[in-house]
């Protein structure tokens, strides 16, 4: 049976809920499910906007033909091709035969490579700035490559002030029967999960981001609709401030993100005394074992505080795996600007911080502490002068960058 939510008189939110699903992507874990939004604007010409993964095929097909009713669905708008969004592209081209498509030629290649159908007999290819009517409704489209695909775009409804924004602005968890954002505490219990969407998805490409936000900020948007999450009709520009913050890299408060590997808890012990003497100096600490933490969650903590620091036993000679995993990962998600002091352990050759350095310089501007912790097996008194000497240079610098 069908599901919708109107979002205004003349669009209509005909995607789904995942909850069935374990990991996204294959690699990140969404315990509170995925929406796949799609959205059906009923105009002169009736156009939707992108489709939806094969897991909710049924309700989406079910949504859209009680929506259309014996009308025709005469465009689709595909701004993004990833196949949680495309992957019913080819059965909605066979429903509706007559359909156009709405795309940039990014779009057309890999609409080729995942589908079998003639994509050119149907498509309308747009460019950035150009203009289609659909009667009421004058869409504009803009071009957003890398975030998070090369072919990605969005579109603004400039009669209605709505932004289609693909891929950003996207959040984890499933809709839960809302639509929008101010019908759910979405700072509570929400905003953790847009950060960890943004930091893990879209947070290697800060740059191209912020070429993104430069383009849509003269843009009256009254609507913003991404492909997963909820639909923000209030309080736009503080989410829009958050997408600022962190494709700049910038932190969004102070604090230290400590990130430990250790197997017989020695390591584990040095990062709790660290800990607890950085609350003692008024300075937020949060802890994570990298063993049973994913790194996704890891990564979201160092885009949200100022200050990290990576606490790792030797292994094999080299940084503990799921540290060093970690790391990679840092690296690749281009993660800047943050203050970062290591502390490392070996029974005989302590070098796992004199590694996780090398890694960490490869990012942009790292402040990576002169002041290191290195332990033979396990911390001793004579040592713990050398963890104040961290908590000092940790609040010299909290207090130098407020």
């Amino acid at each position: 049976m069908y599901c919708l939510r109107k979002i205004t008189d003349d669009l209509t939110w005909v995607g789904g809920n995942d909850r069935r699903l374990a990991m996204f992507e294959g690699v990140y874990s969404v315990p509170d499910g995925v929406s796949y939004n799609s959205y059906l604007m009923m105009d002169e010409k009736t156009v939707l906007f992108d489709t939806v993964d094969k897991a909710i095929s049924k309700v989406f097909f079910e949504n859209l033909t009680e929506m259309l009713g014996e009308r025709p669905l005469d465009y689709l708008v595909v701004h993004h091709m990833e196949p949680d969004h495309s992957f019913t592209l080819e059965e909605v081209v066979l429903r509706y035969p007559n359909l156009k498509i709405i795309c940039n030629t990014k779009i057309v290649t890999m609409i080729k490579q995942f589908f079998d159908f003639d994509i050119d007999s149907r498509a309308i290819i747009v460019k950035e700035g150009d203009v289609f009517s659909t009667g009421k409704h004058q869409l504009k489209f803009y071009m957003a490559p890398m975030v998070h695909w090369p072919e990605v775009m969005m579109t603004y409804d400039t009669t209605d002030g709505i932004l289609f924004s693909a891929d950003a602005f996207g959040c984890f968890g499933a809709l839960n029967g809302a639509i929008f954002a101010d019908e759910v505490d979405f700072q509570q219990h929400y905003m953790k999960e847009a950060r960890r969407y943004y930091a893990n998805i879209i947070g290697k490409y800060g740059s191209q981001v912020q070429a993104v936000l430069k383009k849509i900020a003269s843009l009256d948007i009254r609507l913003l609709c991404p492909l997963h999450g909820f639909v923000w009709r209030k309080d736009i520009d503080q989410y829009v401030e958050k997408y600022e913050r962190w494709s700049s890299y910038t932190p969004e408060e102070e604090g230290v993100v400590i990130a430990y590997a250790s197997i017989y808890g020695n390591t584990e012990n040095a990062a709790e005394i660290l800990a607890a003497r950085l609350w003692d100096r008024g300075i937020k600490a949060v802890m994570f074992d990298v063993s049973v933490t994913p790194a996704s969650d890891i990564i979201t903590s160092a885009f949200q505080y100022s200050h990290l620091v990576f606490a790792s036993t030797t292994y094999n000679n080299g940084i503990f795996v799921s540290m060093e995993a970690l790391i990679f990962d840092i690296v690749a998600h281009n993660l800047q600007n943050r203050t970062v002091a290591v502390i490392e352990n070996g029974s005989w050759a302590p070098v796992s911080g004199k590694l996780i350095r090398a890694e960490l310089e490869k990012c942009k501007n790292m402040n990576i502490l002169e002041n290191k912790l290195s332990i033979k097996s396990s911390l001793k008194k004579n040592q713990m002068i050398e963890i104040d000497a961290i908590v000092d240079a940790i609040e010299e610098t909290i207090v130098k960058n407020k």
